[in-house]
């Protein structure tokens, strides 16, 4: 099933956010909490996606600018993502492995295997790359 785009639909969420070139800490902060729960929904919209592509661009611009990039090993981002969805590890049991897989790799003692950061991408519905 192929949904369309409704532009007037984008339109009116484009209107309720007001997204525009991020200049300060506060419209940053602002547009996370709007981000936030779009990046985590189920069953999002063409239009919400769309959106959320636009102020995930706006976002990253930003944070470039502003914040000296940090890389993350997989594993820490595995961390934070859970964190944020509030994800146990025994939620992923059966997603990437067994429990004792699922701790070794959530504790950074065994490395994601590509499949398991394709799972990862799918049950978190983000890029499987943040797990590689």
């Amino acid at each position: 099933m192929t949904l369309t785009f409704d532009r007037s639909a984008y339109q009116a969420l484009l209107a309720e956010v007001a997204p525009q070139a991020i200049e300060t800490e506060a419209e940053y902060e602002r547009l996370l909490k709007v981000v936030e729960p779009l990046i985590f929904a189920k069953n999002r919209t063409p239009e919400e996606l769309a959106l959320l592509d636009l102020l995930v661009t706006l976002i990253e611009v930003y944070e470039t600018k502003n914040y000296p990039f940090e890389k993350f090993t997989p594993s820490e981002m595995l961390q934070y993502v859970m964190e944020t969805s509030g994800t146990r590890q025994a939620d992923l049991v059966g997603i990437i492995g067994s429990s004792g897989v699922v701790s070794e790799v959530v504790n950074g003692k065994r490395s994601i295997s590509k499949a398991q950061a394709k799972a990862l991408g799918e049950y978190f519905k983000v890029s499987p790359n943040l797990f590689i």
